[in-house]
This record gives structure tokens, sequence and C-alpha cells, in this order.
């Protein structure tokens, strides 16, 4: 069969694999849909810490159970499932606190295990030991089954900041993550939602999607002063970073209203992970600031049922849809924004 495969920091490879085989404890799936975001370019380009070449990327993964291995109960082949990107060790004290997404244990597929830019695929024990494997609700198909992940990690950042009914909103980012972010938050009842991006081209292809209260282009105007303006003065309640950007977190600070939440969704790069904080207006202000890792097995349940009910909509997320070895082809609408969300059916 063939994979895409990451070997080094700008050679990544569709290559000839064989077809991997079901052992003791695991579940072989075929992947229907494997979609990709912003750290697919970040693998692509620099590497991760944690993947040791060659190893078949993609985390964002929907597919058939086709085989099912020995001592596996409760899976059948033709069951429809999603399977969880970050995987907890489910025995550490945050993770039989509750706490999945900081689990200092924690590893990944597409990273630590082969991931779903393949045909096939094996679900480890590991995803099964906590949950991850998920089955695809009727009527919900495997191309969005495919995007539950990353919106998995929107609803924990919005669980955390708890967005909630009369909010205002604002989202810094329209790429999918931050188109994702604006839906969920008018599913948790957030009044009014702004979008704000730096690109004219990529803010009104999202803005034309998710259709926001406001689509601020930060290129053309003071994102400050605009938001400022569309609340009289007062500041938003919620703001979420869904960009990977220092000076967005910096003019966050100063879009919220006093008691304001603030969500750093999007980590900054490793060599620039800092930013100037005026840690006055923190406190006067009462503000809160919070980080936001990932998802657990259950934001990834979450998520499935969201889209099941039409509550959150992501079918019109997915701009592309590409097959396997196209997969660079894809990682570059994703460098490049031409698209929203792209999905590669192998």
């Amino acid at each position: 069969m063939k994979v895409f495969r990451f070997y080094a920091p700008g050679d990544v490879r569709t290559e000839d694999a064989p077809e991997p085989t079901t052992g003791a404890g695991e579940v072989k799936i075929r992947v229907r849909a494997c979609s990709m975001c912003g750290t697919d370019v970040k693998i692509s380009t620099s590497g991760h810490q944690r993947i040791r070449p060659p190893r078949v990327m993609g985390h964002e993964i929907a597919g058939e159970i086709v085989e099912v291995g020995e001592g596996v109960t409760g899976w059948a082949p033709g069951d429809r499932v999603q399977v969880i990107a970050a995987i907890p060790c489910g025995d550490c004290e945050f993770c039989t606190s509750g706490l999945m997404t900081i689990c200092p244990n924690q590893v990944s597929m597409g990273y630590d295990f082969e991931g779903g830019f393949a045909p096939f695929m094996i679900v480890p024990p590991a995803v099964l030991k906590v949950d991850g494997l998920n089955r695809i609700p009727d009527g919900v198909s495997f191309a969005e089954a495919s995007v539950a992940e990353p919106f998995a990690c929107a609803i924990n950042a919005q669980e955390l900041v708890d967005v909630h009914d009369g909010d205002t909103v604002v989202v810094v980012g329209a790429g999918p993550i931050g188109c994702l972010h604006v839906r969920l938050a008018r599913a948790r009842g957030a009044e009014t939602v702004y979008l704000v991006e730096l690109s004219r081209e990529r803010l009104d292809l999202a803005a034309e999607v998710v259709k926001p209260d406001a689509a601020i282009c930060a290129a053309e105007v003071d994102p400050v002063a605009a938001v400022l303006e569309l609340t009289g003065g007062k500041g938003v309640s919620v703001v979420i970073t869904a960009a990977a950007s220092g000076a967005a977190q910096e003019q966050a600070l100063q879009m919220l209203a006093p008691r304001g939440r603030f969500s750093l969704f999007g980590g900054l790069p490793k060599d620039k992970p800092t930013i100037t904080l005026d840690s006055n207006v923190v406190h006067y202000k009462e503000l809160m600031l919070m980080g936001a890792n990932g998802s657990s097995p259950d934001h990834n349940k979450q998520a499935l049922a969201m889209i099941a009910d039409g509550r959150v909509p992501v079918a019109d997320l997915i701009t592309h849809r590409l097959p396997l070895d196209r997969v660079a082809e894809g990682i570059d609408i994703v460098r490049s924004g031409a698209g929203i969300k792209v999905t590669i059916e192998p």
C-alpha cells in the first residue's frame, strides 16, 4: 500500500509500505478520511521531538474496522469509527482526576504510532485502554467525523473559559479551528461573535461560511480599536486566539472587558514563546488567562454528538478532498491558507 511518511524536516514522501497486520489488543481500520491541520505543516517543515522517523503522518482519523485482534471486545468488522489523536495514559494522578488533557505521559497518533495518511492503520491498545475509539453516529460522514478531533480541542478550550449565554466573543484566526470556535461559541449561547484575521483573503473565505457578527481584517484596521468600537468601548467577555501569534495574544488582552476571559488556544513558535503582558491590566480588570492543550477522549465524543445533531455543522468547512497521493499538495494548501479544511480520503 501507499503511505505518506515523515523522514526529516523538509523530507516527507509518498512511498510503498506493507499492509499492517493486527496483533493482540489491536484493531485494524480501513482509513476513509484523515483531515490535516497546521500541525502537519509544522511536522513536515520542522519535525517534532517525539517523532522517530520514518513515521506515517496524519492524526485526524476516521475509518471502518476491518479486523479485530485477540482480546478486543465490543468491536467488529464494519463498525465506523473515529480515533482520538492525543492518547492519555489513563493511570497517572491527572488522568484519574479527570484531567486527561494534561497527562504527562500522553502519546499521539502520527507521532508515537503510525498515523492515518495510509489506506490501512492499526489502532493501538493505548487508544482502546482510554476508550478513545469512538463510534461514528448515523448520518455523520467519515470526512465529518475526521474533523471531530480538532473540534474536540475547541470544546476543551471553551469549557475551560466557560463560554456561555450572553457572552460577546472574539475569535482571532480564521483557519479551520477559528471557524469551529465561531460555531461552537454560538452553540454554547454566545450572543455576539466577532472574527479577526490578518489575511483579507482568508477572512473573507471563512466569514462567508461561518457568518460572524463582524469580520475584522487586522491588516487593514487596528483590531483592538475595531472591537472596542463595536462594543461601545466596553470590550468583550471572551477572546480566543486561534492563531500562533504573540502579537494577537497581546492585542487580545486589550480587547477584554473587566472580568473578561482569555483562551490562549494557539501555541507560539518555540523560538519566540513569550509576549509582553501588562500585569496591571490583568490585576485591575480581574482578567482570567487560560491555556488549552488538546482534548480528552470525552471531548471527542462530545464533538461527534454535536456534529450529529447539527449544533455545529462541519461539512461545509471541508473545502478540499484529496486522494492519498496528493497529501503533499494538501499540506501546501494548509500552509497557504487557500482553503479552510483539507481532508485526505485514501
